[in-house]
């Protein structure tokens, strides 16, 4: 639920104090529920975790939103955007304080072409975003609400504490009355 990449951090966090590479990274800080893409806009730039936890999602026109995932240390967004290079279809706000590293798109360009190594980090980056999401939609479709939870709290024992129950719904696709009473069956039976 609250992706992480330690591995990919490490590798950035290396590479922001090394002379060539550091000036084409900048830091900056979010405050909780500060929206940092809107869908349907230009973005401009690809945001890095640092530390925190962001959320991804998409509001369809019926006005309900529909949580793809959320970001925590070391996860990537905007990077789909500037290979596309179309309108972002999804808005990244601030869960929790939030630092990332902001890379411009002709930084990040400059870098998939000189940088080997980073290359490879985006290459799998997005792998593991394509095979995250299949994995998670195919297990919740085929699986009752219950245990979705079950899943998502053996993996995320503070969940609660962390992501609001409205997106804790939106990301299963469910609505918060229907985890209400999931939550509520799940007690009973514990």
């Amino acid at each position: 639920m609250i992706r992480i990449n330690q591995e990919f951090l490490d590798f950035i966090n290396k590479c922001s104090t090394q002379s060539g590479f550091k000036d084409l990274i900048i830091e900056q800080q979010y405050k909780p529920k500060e929206l940092i893409i809107k869908q349907e806009s230009k973005v401009l730039d690809v945001f890095i975790v640092r530390e925190g936890i962001a959320k991804c999602y998409l509001t369809e026109d019926t006005g309900k939103d529909f949580v793809q995932e959320f970001f925590g240390e070391g996860q990537i967004f905007g990077e789909v955007e500037m290979f596309n290079d179309e309108f972002s279809f999804c808005s990244i706000e601030a869960l929790t304080p939030l630092s990332v590293l902001k890379i411009s798109r002709e930084n990040f360009i400059y870098l998939l072409s000189q940088n080997r190594e980073f290359n490879w980090f985006i290459l799998k980056l997005l792998a593991s975003k394509i095979k995250y999401k299949g994995i998670r939609h195919s297990f919740n479709q085929s699986h009752s609400t219950e245990t979705n939870l079950q899943r998502l709290e053996s993996r995320f024992p503070g969940l609660y504490g962390v992501i609001p129950k409205k997106d804790i719904a939106n990301y299963l696709g469910i609505t918060e009355r229907n985890l209400n009473r999931a939550i509520k069956t799940l007690k009973e039976n514990s």
